[in-house]
């Protein structure tokens, strides 16, 4: 009877290795794997444990970045027993309780006792947020919000302000072709990560208990952020543009750039390279031109003594945008006890706020440096004057 016994379970097992996941014949998974808690509520997930199971085990949890006696989260219960089923297969889900303790950020990582290397324990972890106040994510949540809107909306006054002067002049060539292809960039490395099973599966290889960084919001963006710039260089052959064009040192530039993504292209194909790699190559191009993209426009401003052309529409929406960016970062580091996040990633708040000190130095331009030459400039193009009233409408020329 034991030989037949032994036997079962062998013949068990190598089923079991023949449909399941890395030859394991054990799965262990927590679900959902991004969790949010409130200090002094509480939060649940379910732990599942599916496969061949020869003899009782224990499941217990650790908290990263936890001390002893200084946990984020209270489990309840703290441990999980599985004892043998009769048939050695089992397939049983256990609820466990999170109570937030602490504001912080970890992972949650579960450890099946005693250990096996028949288990698959890659989705056993969860990553949890503990909040001080659940009202401070809802106001997050709406400032997020905001300055997605504020920033998808800056594009459209620079279009329109075209349209009704019928010109380009004072509009950064320059400006115009960093900025597309930045905004290509980000599209490109925001389409990959979403839509792509194979970037993911990379990105997830090497981030084992890492979340996809990529959302449909950040994709509705970019591929906005594309057409709309497209649509303003479309202006650029229709309406007046004087003497302006593309610089030597932004064609330069965009060769650069466009050398990165050939050579990384090629490295993609002899095998040197993943596709991720490839993605993030575009990505840090994208952040070189937003360190680069406003000089020329500030440049143009300060050369004409004027900012007609540039529209401080554009610069009031980013400004907004970039400013929630930043506030919404700040909440939620206070939020989530987690000012790593902020001041840890210096380049990504640098970015941000070198953006808006950008915003702050056209809004001078404007209403400071040149408001009189603006107002000299707009009345030759009959735009009324600052305090003047009048009855018509502005005057318009069909594109």
């Amino acid at each position: 009877m034991a030989i037949l016994a032994n036997a079962y379970i062998v013949l068990l097992a190598s089923v079991a290795s023949t449909f399941g996941q890395n030859n394991a014949t054990l799965r262990l998974q927590i679900v959902p794997q991004d969790v949010t808690v409130i200090v002094g509520a509480k939060q649940n997930v379910t732990v599942r444990l599916v496969g061949l199971l020869s003899q009782a085990a224990t499941v217990n949890f650790t908290q990263t970045n936890a001390t002893e006696g200084n946990d984020y989260v209270k489990l309840v219960p703290p441990t999980l027993g599985f004892d043998t089923p009769p048939s050695h297969f089992v397939n049983r889900t256990e609820r466990i309780s999170l109570v937030g303790l602490r504001a912080g950020i970890f992972d949650l990582l579960a450890h099946f006792s005693p250990p096996t290397e028949f288990l698959d324990a890659t989705q056993a972890f969860v990553r949890v947020t503990v909040a001080k106040s659940g009202k401070w994510i809802v106001v997050a949540s709406v400032i997020g919000w905001q300055y997605f809107l504020a920033w998808t909306w800056s594009f459209w006054p620079q279009i329109w302000e075209n349209r009704a002067r019928a010109s380009v002049v004072g509009l950064s060539f320059d400006y115009l072709a960093l900025n597309f292809v930045g905004h290509s960039m980000y599209a490109a490395f925001n389409c990959a990560l979403f839509w792509s099973d194979s970037v993911q599966e990379e990105y997830l290889r090497r981030n084992p208990r890492g979340l996809i960084p990529v959302l449909a919001n950040d994709v509705a963006f970019s591929l906005h952020a594309v057409f709309a710039t497209s649509l303003i260089i479309g202006q650029c052959f229709f309406y007046e543009r004087g003497q302006q064009k593309v610089s030597y040192i932004a064609r330069a530039l965009v060769t650069v750039f466009g050398l990165v993504v050939l050579i990384s292209g090629v490295l993609v194909t002899t095998g040197t390279y993943h596709w991720l790699d490839f993605f993030y190559n575009l990505s840090y191009i994208k952040l070189a031109i937003t360190l680069l993209k406003y000089i020329p426009q500030a440049v143009l401003n300060y050369r004409r003594k004027t900012t007609v052309g540039w529209s401080i529409g554009n610069v009031l929406f980013d400004f907004t945008g970039g400013s929630l960016s930043m506030l919404q970062m700040l909440l939620n580091g206070y939020n989530y006890d987690d000012w790593d996040s902020i001041f840890g990633d210096r380049a990504k708040f640098g970015l941000g706020l070198f953006s808006v000190l950008f915003d702050v130095l056209f809004i001078v331009q404007h209403y400071i440096l040149y408001r009189n030459s603006n107002y000299i400039e707009l009345q030759g193009e009959n735009y009324p004057g600052p305090g003047s009233v009048t009855t018509s409408p502005r005057p318009s020329v069909s594109a």
